[in-house]
């Protein structure tokens, strides 16, 4: 991924000597559990702990001639380890300690990047408790229909980011997985119980059926987590998007000072963040898509899974990361106008309270398809700078069928603010 998406917490996860660092401590585990059970010297598994180390360069100068990485890092190390240097990587085949790491490496990229998706619901519930009761229209086909709050809105997306970090954990602890189980899984060149104590080292759970590799499903299941994670980051930056359009201006982002928003139009504010935060949700999914494709190997393995992975495993997680963090900053610094969104529900003429004025009717003694008729009627006929409820009290029909008292309380917002409230209580975000 490039610089301009990396933030730093996430970018040492996939530097390179990182990956090399898991690998590492995998051979040396397994060469300790190797010793105690008599496979291997003891002297050996001290010296491989003490001595094994590796330097990326040294790696890749070796790789020009095996033309394969983990021979490369194995030779480095057990040239740095000396004699016993012939014990690294006893019994084992490439993918027994890649797909290990990368699964060490993978649980590591979730750890940082839930700690960040955690600053976006902190922001969330922040923002939901401080406009809990700041009403604004509520919009259906980008129509104004009810009333709700901006507290209201963010509260679902509060939720909802409960929800991705819920799956990102579930995705965590389904990937927490080794295997050292051989070329093709049958466990020819060492016991179970090599693989059962090193992932008991290492916090994993053995792979219970493996092929030359843990099976992919488990992988595809943590791209979907991040990608379902990337459309409630897409949501969110649609809806603060539509909210900073002209003719609603009820949120923006933040402008710092010297911010520009346009080279020819000194005037501009754009929701630059938003439409970023849009963007990287798209390449979120198509992630997803590519560790789909990864599932289906031929036979116990072949290498096509290896190149995607290469591109999607870091590019996905550093990309989430920064969504997280800069949804963080944004939801954070998000700018509210109270007074615009006061004047965008008045610009209604009062439409927002139909459904409520609709069941008065009908409590009146009016059929459903009658009452819905007559509110209808009321509503299409408003004049430019009418409102609905003078329009109700004055008509002839409904101001006999609805009491004035009753045609003022629907048209105050009451009604919507105490079931706001209610729900909110229910959340446990009503301060």
């Amino acid at each position: 991924m490039i610089a301009r998406y990396t933030k730093p917490e996430m970018g040492a996860v996939f530097a390179p000597e990182r990956r090399f660092d898991w690998m590492l401590e995998v051979e040396k585990v397994v060469a300790e559990v190797q010793a105690e059970e008599g496979i291997i010297p003891h002297e050996a598994a001290k010296k491989i702990r003490e001595k094994g180390t590796f330097t990326v360069t040294r790696i890749e100068e070796i790789e020009k001639t095996t033309k394969h990485d983990v021979i490369a890092f194995v030779s480095n190390v057990a040239e740095n380890v000396g004699t016993e240097g012939r014990w690294v990587h006893f019994g084992l085949t490439s993918s027994d300690v890649l797909d290990t790491a990368l699964s060490l490496q993978m649980r590591e990229a979730l750890t940082v990047l839930r700690s960040a998706v955690g600053g976006v619901t902190r922001a969330l519930k922040a923002l939901s408790q401080k406009e809990a009761e700041t009403l604004c229209a509520g919009r259906t086909h980008g129509m104004h229909a009810e009333p709700t709050t901006f507290g209201m809105k963010m509260a679902g997306f509060w939720t909802e980011f409960q929800r991705h970090d819920e799956r990102l954990a579930l995705a965590q602890k389904r990937i927490s997985i080794g295997k050292l189980s051989g070329a093709v899984g049958t466990y020819s060149a060492l016991p179970a119980s090599i693989e059962a104590g090193v992932c008991h080292r290492l916090g994993l759970s053995p792979e219970v059926i493996a092929t030359q590799v843990i099976p992919r499903d488990r992988a595809a299941e943590v791209f979907s987590a991040l990608a379902l994670f990337g459309g409630g980051v897409e949501r969110l930056a649609v809806e603060l998007r539509h909210l900073q359009r002209t003719e609603l201006m009820e949120a923006t982002e933040a402008f710092s000072k010297g911010q520009k928003g346009s080279s020819a139009m000194p005037h501009k504010k754009n929701p630059i963040t938003a439409e970023n935060l849009t963007g990287v949700a798209r390449l979120l999914r198509s992630y997803a898509q590519a560790s789909f494709e990864n599932m289906a190997l031929w036979h116990e393995r072949d290498i096509s899974h290896s190149s995607v992975e290469r591109v999607i495993l870091p590019d996905a997680f550093i990309l989430a990361h920064y969504a997280a963090v800069k949804l963080t900053e944004l939801v954070s610094n998000l700018e509210v106008d109270h007074e615009r969104m006061k004047q965008n529900m008045e610009a209604s003429q009062g439409f927002l309270f139909s459904s409520h004025l609709l069941l008065e009717v009908v409590a009146a003694g009016l059929s459903r398809e009658d009452a819905y008729k007559e509110v209808q009627r009321l509503s299409h006929g408003l004049k430019p700078g009418e409102h609905m409820r003078d329009a109700v009290l004055k008509d002839p029909v409904l101001s006999k069928l609805v009491s004035r008292d009753a045609v003022l309380n629907v048209f105050s917002g009451k009604k919507h603010q105490q079931s706001i409230r209610e729900t909110l209580e229910r959340a446990g975000l009503w301060k």
